[in-house]
């Protein structure tokens, strides 16, 4: 009893959560034995076999984006296109907190392995899909895997690393991210435009095998620290089953059928008791879906709520602007892919939060700051939509920039505040938050951009013809993406006001005596 209090003191006077641990015992090593504590270089070896296995999820972010006009040309269907994206993110939704358990079960690299493995088999199926619904169950699929490879991703570099050193290693992981800004748009366009779309599928395939082979040989040195858990998952059933009613409710409102019908009205009401029904389970749940002592803590959920708002901006815009590109500029799929580049790529505004963490005690002034100047440029956008397009990639440059300042802060902010064994949790519960919001702001933009391109119930409008408007060069596009960047605007808005609230406290570092082993910086996201 003596000695669980103790390391229950250490843990609240702020150890590091490398040593936190490396302290822990092994599920492979006889009761009482502690893991070792790793040195640098096994740190080095870690982070790295981590790079690939995040540019898997990363690349996943971009690639599909200039691929959608395409998609939705082939299929003829550009009324559900939003739901190639939103089916993916619900499932990664559910999954994202129940895999921060199972890796606390089971170990980081098996479930690692796991979700890479569910990735590639959604991949395929995603890939040799014959129509819309089948693409969209097979990105679901996709999802339940990809939601697992960030926050166990997460969870191990805290593992690792002390909170105070993980900007160190913020250039290495930027790398990661910049292939992905970079490639990921500019290949999913050409590969659309001058190939097939299902190869922006397909080539997960190789990337999922590498990125398996080198999770199991790098991990195999990772500490074990296995606690028990109780999965729940009528939690993440109930969690499912309200956001997918409410987010139908939010496509086919004013298209299928009118905002005040029967059919809209039943959805909205389904999703509120069963959100009811979720907030009733979650207070008397053994073990909730949603940990309530971890989402109770302040940082948790201002820091939560800016990085989710920060998220919708980001996906909502990523997902949508090629399309603008397309129609308001004219651009090919392969350019609109090039002129996504600078949105995409949020790596430099990481890399600004990373060393301001490092080396500043107050490290929120970056985010604030590239946060109030990218709300102020897309204010211009919405002001004059039809922009000439060397001025649009230049607002991009700086709404990316400014996202991408608020990923670490957050993210670290949120390490550096919870328990040392409820980091994983944690990390699950906050990629819960950001998916379901991603989510929302896609269905919202993408109900937006239906309305204003006529498929409303009161005009007769249908598929068919919002098919036909994309064809229209005629068309006033510019005034209908107007409303779509103000939806942008209004979640980078949430996200400042969140942000402010956060509380700023100080990062832990490593114990006086501690080998300094560098560190990412939440790989930037």
């Amino acid at each position: 009893m003596l000695r669980v209090n103790l390391i229950q003191s250490k843990a609240k006077l702020g150890a590091p959560l490398r040593e936190a641990v490396s302290g822990a015992t092994s599920s492979c090593a006889p009761t009482g034995e502690k893991a070792r504590t790793l040195t640098p270089a096994e740190a080095r070896t870690i982070f790295l076999g981590l790079m690939l296995t995040v540019f898997l999820a990363a690349l996943n972010q971009t690639i599909v984006a200039t691929a959608l006009p395409t998609i939705g040309r082939y299929f003829n269907d550009f009324e559900n296109l939003s739901w190639i994206v939103t089916s993916y993110l619900l499932t990664s939704t559910a999954v994202a907190p129940l895999y921060g358990k199972l890796s606390d079960i089971h170990g980081r690299r098996t479930v690692m392995l796991a979700s890479i493995g569910i990735f590639a088999l959604g991949s395929v199926a995603s890939a040799a899909a014959p129509n819309m619904l089948a693409l969209i169950f097979g990105r679901a699929l996709q999802g339940v895997g990809g939601g697992g490879i960030l926050p166990v991703a997460q969870a191990i570099m805290a593992d690792a690393i002390a909170p105070r050193e993980r900007g160190r290693y913020q250039a290495y992981m930027a790398v990661v991210w910049v292939t992905s800004g970079v490639g990921g748009p500019i290949l999913g366009g050409v590969l659309a435009e001058h190939f097939h779309w299902s190869l922006i599928f397909w080539i997960n395939l190789p990337l999922a095998l590498a990125a398996a082979v080198t999770t199991y040989t790098r991990l195999r040195k990772l500490p074990r620290h296995d606690r028990r858990h109780r999965l729940d998952i009528l939690g993440a059933g109930l969690m499912m089953a309200s956001a997918v009613l409410m987010l139908l409710a939010l496509t086919w409102g004013g298209t299928r059928f009118a905002w005040m019908s029967a059919p809209i009205i039943a959805l909205v009401a389904g999703a509120v008791m069963l959100s009811v029904g979720l907030g009733w389970w979650l207070v008397r749940a053994p073990e909730p879906f949603l940990p309530l002592s971890v989402l109770a803590e302040p940082v948790m959920y201002t820091g939560t709520a800016a990085n989710s708002f920060a998220m919708g901006a980001s996906i909502g815009l990523v997902i949508f602007v090629p399309l603008y590109y397309e129609l308001v500029h004219h651009l090919s799929a392969a350019d609109s892919g090039l002129a996504l580049v600078p949105l995409a790529l949020t790596t430099p505004g990481s890399i600004l939060s990373g060393r301001a963490m490092l080396h500043m005690r107050r490290y929120k002034w970056v985010p604030e700051v590239g946060l109030a100047v990218g709300i102020a440029g897309l204010g211009l956008l919405i002001f004059k939509p039809a922009l000439a397009l060397w001025g649009v990639i230049a607002i991009m440059s700086v709404v990316g920039i400014a996202i991408g300042t608020v990923y670490p802060v957050c993210t670290v902010s949120i390490q550096n505040a919870v328990p040392n064994h409820q980091v994983g949790v944690a990390m699950g519960a906050m990629n819960f938050f950001r998916a379901l919001a991603s989510a929302f702001a896609v269905a919202a933009m993408g109900a937006i951009l239906l309305a204003g391109m006529g498929a409303t119930v009161e005009r007769g409008g249908s598929a068919a013809a919002v098919a036909a408007k994309v064809g229209n060069l005629e068309f006033d596009f510019a005034s209908v993406f107007r409303w779509v960047f103000a939806a942008a605007e209004g979640f980078l808005v949430a996200s400042l006001a969140t942000l402010i609230l956060m509380e700023e406290r100080p990062l832990r570092g490593p114990e006086q005596g501690a080998p300094s082993v560098p560190s990412p910086a939440g790989g930037g996201k």
